[in-house]
């Protein structure tokens, strides 16, 4: 049965809207199962969004809905068959309010979970960096002293705001993309996801 892997969270809303303009079904999501079916012959898979592109890379999903930055941040081996329109946001350097910038100074302290975009965009502006790598709330370490400022996602800034910091650089903009396994992609035959 082919599958289709979505990223649970703000994704899951807009990718599930989208399939079922495709024609599919929406699930249940009422139940905890993280394999539903869809319809078409097709089931989807709910899974933290950078684990999408391994399931999708390893086979263990044919295509899958992702956030671009996890697709910048990884490079994961599957296709990148287009961006979906939805799930728009941005990449952004954000610190506490009084902060300035000071290229060349001490080693920035940077917490993300993008280390690798973060240190390339900071080290082109001039920055020595020490990332920290954290998985969430990144908006605590400027407040607790663990990092200087973050490199996070932002949609509206109102989470950055409530606690303290600014959006200082956008450093590139996210949305949804579609992905496939490579070896899935020769032969899935019903391409309704191209167009």
């Amino acid at each position: 049965m082919p599958r289709i892997a979505l990223t649970k969270g703000r994704l899951l809303e807009p990718a599930l809207g989208w399939l079922e303009g495709l024609g599919f079904v929406r699930p249940d999501l009422e139940s905890r199962a993280l394999s539903l079916p869809i319809g078409r012959g097709w089931e989807a898979v709910l899974l933290k969004g950078s684990d999408v592109p391994v399931f999708v890379q390893n086979g263990a999903a044919d295509l899958g809905v992702v956030g671009s930055d996890v697709l910048e941040e990884d490079g994961p081996d599957v296709y990148d068959l287009r961006p979906l329109g939805f799930g728009a946001c941005r990449l952004s350097l954000a610190a506490p309010l009084t902060w300035e910038a000071k290229p060349g100074a001490a080693a920035l302290r940077v917490a993300t979970k993008f280390p690798r975009l973060a240190e390339e965009h900071l080290r082109g502006l001039g920055f020595m960096i020490r990332i920290i790598r954290l998985s969430s709330s990144a908006e605590l370490a400027p407040q607790l002293g663990l990092s200087d400022v973050i490199v996070d996602i932002v949609d509206s800034g109102r989470t950055l705001h409530e606690n303290g910091l600014r959006e200082v650089q956008v450093l590139r903009p996210i949305q949804a993309h579609l992905v496939a396994n490579r070896g899935a992609y020769r032969f899935l035959k019903d391409r309704w996801w191209e167009g």
